[in-house]
């Protein structure tokens, strides 16, 4: 009777290595939870760059917050791993973690309904970024448009910078995350996270959910010292960005010195008149209101008078903002707390994806 119950056993030991997922119909521990959350997962990062401002506020954080209540399972990333692919200050990095952590609860993320936490707390990232990477063809990342348009600023890269679009895919993949919020600018990204799912999948057998975009419905916040380009932390220009935890008077200089045009109607076009059309969007966002009503209440406005109009809109929107990051930037602690929970919370979901992962592989 040894022959064929060896046998049996030889064959089920195949069975298993072919159909990886059938271990949970033999082992009394799986290696991962199989069944995926029900309406599924987002997952999403944002840099330390400090506190955030409008454009970052009106593309991305007011959306973070709705999604709160739109799915089951979200985590938020402060991805400080991606922000040492340029020269930063260990000091001030440290600063701009606590402040964006600070920026994020104030604009509404709630830790209890969401996973908030410091990628680097996590280390699963960067194994898992590993294992991607070496499923990652260099002509692949080559034509990523941030590579492209990074290394021709400095006439040279970085390791770091050429392979952050694979921890990227790393940090939505461990997750096993189904939808991701992004901008434009960050589809073929995205779409890298898609490939090396499928890549990771056909190779080790089905595990990832290629994930999907979210994309944000709001127009980009362009500058408003130069409207042919976005708002940005890093423009050397102070009167072109709003930031957050700019006072109302600070606001009030901003838009007035905004540049507009010579016509003194408002109307919206953004091609013809892309500054007063930066106002008018930035208006209705914060108002709550379509681009058309916000243009007929400011009928009979000349632009300088309408500016007014903007100024109010946003100070009253950034104020309370404003606030309770002040308050949150008093505690030191309670952020620290807040991200070291986020990480425990973070590393409870990606301790079993990596394992799986590690099995696939032939690391266990």
């Amino acid at each position: 009777m040894a022959l064929p119950i060896r046998a049996n056993v030889k064959r089920l030991f195949q069975f298993i290595q072919k159909h990886p997922s059938s271990r949970r119909l033999f082992c009394a521990r799986p290696c991962v939870e199989r069944k995926e959350p029900p309406g599924g997962r987002v997952f999403s990062g944002i840099q330390p760059t400090g506190v955030p401002h409008l454009g970052n506020y009106l593309g991305a954080l007011e959306s973070w917050v709705s999604l709160q209540s739109q799915y089951p399972s979200v985590l938020y990333s402060i991805v400080d791993l991606h922000s040492i692919t340029q020269p930063q200050d260990p000091a001030l990095l440290r600063l701009n973690i606590l402040d964006m952590a600070a920026s994020l609860l104030a604009c509404g993320i709630d830790p209890e309904t969401s996973i908030l936490f410091q990628q680097s707390q996590v280390s699963e990232h960067t194994e898992l970024s590993w294992i991607l990477g070496c499923l990652t063809s260099m002509p692949r990342l080559r034509h990523l448009p941030q590579w492209k348009m990074k290394s021709k600023q400095k006439n040279e890269g970085s390791v770091g910078l050429y392979t952050y679009p694979v921890l990227q895919a790393a940090d939505i993949l461990l997750y096993k995350s189904t939808h991701v919020p992004v901008g434009e600018d960050q589809i073929q990204h995205l779409e890298l996270a898609q490939d090396l799912a499928r890549i990771f999948n056909n190779t080790f057998g089905e595990l990832f959910p290629e994930p999907r975009a979210l994309l944000s419905s709001t127009r980009k916040v362009k500058s408003l010292r130069d409207p042919s380009s976005k708002m940005s932390k890093s423009d050397p220009q102070k009167m072109a960005t709003i930031n957050l935890t700019d006072s109302p008077d600070d606001i009030s200089l901003k838009i007035r010195r905004a540049v507009t045009d010579f016509t003194s109607e408002v109307t919206f076009d953004p091609e013809a008149r892309p500054g007063v059309s930066n106002l008018v969007l930035m208006h209705a966002s914060l108002a709550g209101c379509s681009v058309e009503e916000v243009v007929g209440q400011a009928k009979g406005l000349d632009t300088g008078k309408y500016k007014q109009l903007v100024v109010e809109a946003v100070v009253q929107a950034l104020t309370p903002i404003r606030e309770e990051i002040d308050r949150l930037r008093e505690d030191r602690g309670h952020l620290e707390s807040i991200l070291a929970r986020g990480a425990v919370r973070a590393r409870e979901l990606a301790a079993p994806v990596l394992k799986e992962v590690r099995h696939r592989v032939g690391f266990c």
